[in-house]
């Protein structure tokens, strides 16, 4: 991989995303602890408005209020949603929403944010759903005066707020990644990794950008430690792993965190 990214210049980091879904608030309450005292990094839920997994009209909580409740209980991890649907809220409510919640927690937001996908999601609350390309559109005009809108607040955010981007499109979501991502996070796998970096490369190099500043992120789930450490040889240094009520999975979570500590000795 390009030597631009210097990812030895980060350590490993493992992000739980806690779908809040299929549980009552106290048990996710008590997932978030869990991770916490596991030694995560980062817990992650997700902007949707109905389950992506099991019954589709099972229980379901909001990401946002869930978040500020998060940061509330926790006190060292990070957290964020993987990710904020840019569609669903005005983006200066939206800077104004994550900078109460870094504040709520001391500095440890992450907005991890994309151009949405759920169709039912916009159908049942009356967002206009557009195209894959028109939403990425608004993401990228919506950025901006998301940045700006966290320097005219008052009280500002307690630290500059990282971004995180989700996809892998070449065209545009790698292009607004070069211009505003703090973290790329994907799925893409480990043959496909070194040419999307190449490609993100080209963008930054296009927009001015040191793309030293941007940390790769990837999946962990249903993938074994050969295609893990595969994609930590080709720059990656944030990874995520999904868990689910109603059987939390946290012998998995113990697996990768092992995983992580073994690489950052």
């Amino acid at each position: 991989m390009s030597s631009a990214f210097r990812p030895e210049d980060r350590p490993v980091r493992i992000g739980v995303q806690i779908a809040p879904q299929h549980a009552s608030y106290p048990e996710h309450r008590d997932a978030v602890a869990r991770a916490e005292e596991l030694g995560a990094d980062i817990v992650f839920n997700w902007d949707h408005f109905f389950p992506l997994s099991g019954d589709p009209d099972g229980l379901h909580f909001e990401a946002w209020t869930e978040l500020a409740a998060w940061a509330e209980q926790t006190e060292r991890i990070e957290l964020g949603p993987l990710v904020n649907c840019n569609s669903y809220r005005n983006p200066n409510l939206q800077a104004d929403m994550a900078r109460t919640v870094d504040h709520i927690s001391n500095g440890r937001l992450i907005f991890g944010t994309g151009s949405g996908w759920a169709d039912r999601d916009y159908r049942e609350y009356g967002y206009e759903f557009g195209t894959a390309g028109s939403r990425l559109d608004d993401l990228a005009r919506d950025l901006p005066i998301i940045r700006d809108r966290w320097d005219r607040l008052n009280p500002k955010p307690v630290r500059r707020i990282p971004i995180l981007i989700g996809g892998e499109g070449e065209r545009k979501t790698l292009r607004i990644v070069a211009e505003h991502a703090d973290v790329w996070h994907s799925f893409v796998d480990p043959d496909g990794l070194q040419h999307k970096l190449d490609v993100l490369q080209r963008h930054a190099d296009a927009v001015g950008r040191d793309v030293a500043g941007i940390e790769i992120g990837n999946e962990l789930g249903g993938r074994d430690d050969a295609t893990a450490d595969a994609l930590f040889a080709g720059g990656a240094r944030l990874f995520t792993i999904g868990i689910s009520a109603p059987d939390f999975e946290w012998g998995e979570v113990r697996r990768w965190l092992a995983w992580r500590d073994a690489k950052n000795a």
